[in-house]
């Protein structure tokens, strides 16, 4: 304090001084006027009932909760099987190249081989229903949802947690997280309830008819499905997608949102970037020196989003395009949405002949999620999710400007594909109680790490309830 005292005083000596300060308050008050002294928009408004498919009306709505069951049939398996096997040969890598170029093609070749050959359907199978699957018809939309119930002792509270995967995931990246996240401790005096469903468009779910299902409605969707299932208030997650729709749930249903966890919070600001700017001159006014890796130097952070952001022009833009031959080519689908499996994980696997695939995942995961896509034939809906988001009509709505008032809790791995401080965090997630930094873990975390995520999401949720506790404010469900 008494340095930039006497560096002001120094400054304004002399008139080339005092042009130097006007500067710098000029250049500083457009960070600190969009981060502190501008009012956040109002919060739009929604249409509960907004109608997403042709089928019946409003009027005559299924609202029962039907079982499903994961099927992968003989006729489909055989044909998947053909298309692998009598496919185009694919163009060989350059020499020295591993996965700089894209998808190695000589590496997918095994993939395809093993899942043509060696992948046990039948036994996968078994897996996808391992836990109880279920559709609900909500505005119009057929919701695919897995709902986990633990078996509690007396004096245990049930309470219910929403989790929401992202492109290119699926609700099979939470499973080896479910037994940790519905354990029943000693310690607790409660256990998660889960609900897990496919986004509209992606897997099992079903897709919009006409245009428009982008984040923000989603947000709708899914709350009427807690509401569906009997939960008036909630706890939500999400990543990437789910990162984003559970935001926008919090600053849209705050009196039914309990609290916010995610491992992808998100800040889209012209103040996040003056200050990355700033910290490239002098990092540590932007970030500690622990993390200063994960922002710094700009042209390496830059380079890689400018490498790795492609698919989401192409997506937010032309996604019916690219999902022509995604939905007609298993191994197109694999080079395409394997590749993310490679590089977002750890960007260094580019530089691997393999990809660095099986440094976290089995082949067997690798193709369930694959599987979910194929299956559905959700490849196209799933990528116009993009379109619907990134657009005029999303950005009018300032959901960026929006502060979320929920009590939050994040985690962010070590190679996420973006790094935020928690000081500018605080801007967008007001009440931000806990943040786990790991040194360790990619864009994928529940299915990366499954045990680290849910010893997080457990611990955030008793932070949670001991917030509600501190501000006396009721959380029955």
């Amino acid at each position: 304090m008494f340095t930039g005292i006497i560096f002001i005083a120094f400054l304004l000596r002399s008139k080339m001084g005092r042009i130097i300060l006007a500067i710098l308050v000029a250049v500083f008050s457009v960070p600190i006027y969009f981060l502190f002294l501008r009012s956040s928009p109002p919060v739009p408004p929604v249409d509960l009932d907004e109608w997403w498919s042709t089928a019946l009306s409003k009027s005559k709505q299924d609202d029962t909760i039907k079982p499903f069951k994961v099927e992968f049939s003989e006729v489909m398996i055989k044909d998947l099987k053909e298309r692998l096997r009598d496919r185009h040969p694919l163009a060989p890598p350059l020499e020295g190249v591993a996965f700089e170029y894209g998808f190695n093609s000589k590496h997918l070749e095994g993939i395809l081989k093993y899942w043509a050959d060696e992948y046990p359907f039948s036994e996968r199978e078994k897996l996808f229903n391992k836990y109880p699957n279920y559709k609900t018809n909500i505005q119009g939309l057929n919701i695919h949802f897995i709902r986990v119930t633990p078996q509690v002792p007396k004096g245990v509270e049930l309470v219910p947690l929403l989790l929401l995967h992202g492109w290119p995931g699926s609700v099979r990246e939470f499973f080896e997280a479910i037994p940790h996240l519905t354990s029943v401790s000693k310690d607790r005096n409660f256990a998660l309830e889960l609900i897990i469903p496919s986004l509209p468009g992606y897997g099992f779910s079903s897709a919009a008819v006409r245009p428009g299902l982008g984040a923000d409605k989603m947000a709708v969707v899914f709350r009427n499905l807690m509401n569906r299932l009997g939960f008036k208030k909630y706890y939500i997650q999400g990543g990437d997608w789910g990162g984003l729709i559970t935001s926008i749930m919090a600053i849209q249903f705050p009196e039914e949102v309990l609290g916010l966890h995610t491992n992808m919070p998100l800040l889209m600001s012209p103040a996040l970037t003056f200050f990355s700017v700033l910290g490239s001159i002098y990092p540590p006014l932007v970030v500690g020196s622990k993390t200063r890796d994960r922002m710094y130097p700009l042209s390496k952070v830059y380079s890689n989003l400018l490498e790795e952001t492609g698919y989401m022009h192409i997506q937010s833009t032309k996604p019916d395009t690219v999902g022509v031959a995604l939905s007609d080519s298993p191994a197109g689908l694999a080079a395409y949405i394997l590749e993310k499996f490679s590089s977002w994980t750890r960007m260094e696997h580019r530089s691997k002949p393999d990809g660095g695939l099986n440094f976290r995942f089995t082949n067997d995961q690798l193709i369930d999620n694959l599987m979910m896509y194929w299956t559905s034939n959700s490849a196209t809906t799933s990528m116009r999710l993009y379109a619907e988001t990134f657009n005029t009509r999303y950005f009018k709505l300032n959901y960026n400007e929006i502060p979320i008032k929920v009590p939050t809790c994040m985690i962010q791995a070590k190679h996420e594909l973006a790094y935020v401080p928690t000081w500018l965090l605080k801007t967008k997630y007001v009440n931000l109680i806990n943040e786990t930094v790991l040194d360790d873990g990619g864009h994928f975390l529940a299915f990366e790490l499954p045990k680290i995520f849910s010893e997080d999401v457990l611990k955030s949720i008793e932070s949670f309830r001991e917030w509600h506790r501190n501000n006396n404010e009721k959380t029955e469900l």
